[in-house]
């Protein structure tokens, strides 16, 4: 129930019941999603620490950042679609551009799991200074567009709270 806050729900409940907000993902049925819990509590946290990790926040400013993240997924997918849509646009044939751009993105999600790097440093060694990957990423992912995201997530989240 996101944006619905732990006061709202005991006063919904008529109840002095533990409460936890959470946030699972799909992911969480293959075991690979980690979990925010608000506020933290052993049964829930040892629950979702058995579906992939639990990540216990201790206010709910913080659980609604966390769930404004989340509400980024579809656009991610969408992003990835406009890829494979451009991609026809010349001339690929339609299966043939979505199985690349999956198996594009699918072998990158996987260096997400390295936790030894930040994501700048992700970011830094999958491209070389002056190439096309620098190329795009400066003219299309400008400082305004990041702006934009920041204003986005920042209106996402005051509605949230």
């Amino acid at each position: 129930m996101a944006g619905v806050s732990l006061a709202e729900l005991r006063r919904l409940l008529a109840t002095d019941a533990p409460l936890v907000r959470a946030i699972p993902l799909p992911a969480v049925r293959e075991r690979r999603s980690v979990t925010v819990t608000c506020p933290p509590h052993p049964v829930a946290d040892a629950l979702f620490d058995r579906l992939g990790g639990a990540l216990p926040v201790d206010d709910e400013d913080a659980f609604n950042v966390f769930s404004a993240l989340t509400s980024t997924l579809t656009t991610h997918y969408a992003y990835l679609a406009t890829l494979s849509s451009w991609a026809s646009g010349h001339g690929i044939a339609p299966d043939q551009a979505e199985r690349y751009v999956r198996g594009l993105f699918a072998d990158l999600g996987r260096s997400l799991s390295d936790e030894t790097r930040s994501l700048e440093r992700l970011a830094a060694d999958h491209e070389t200074p002056g190439g096309t990957n620098e190329r795009i990423r400066t003219t299309w992912f400008s400082p305004a567009n990041a702006t934009a995201l920041r204003e986005a997530l920042d209106a996402l989240l005051t509605d949230l709270t």
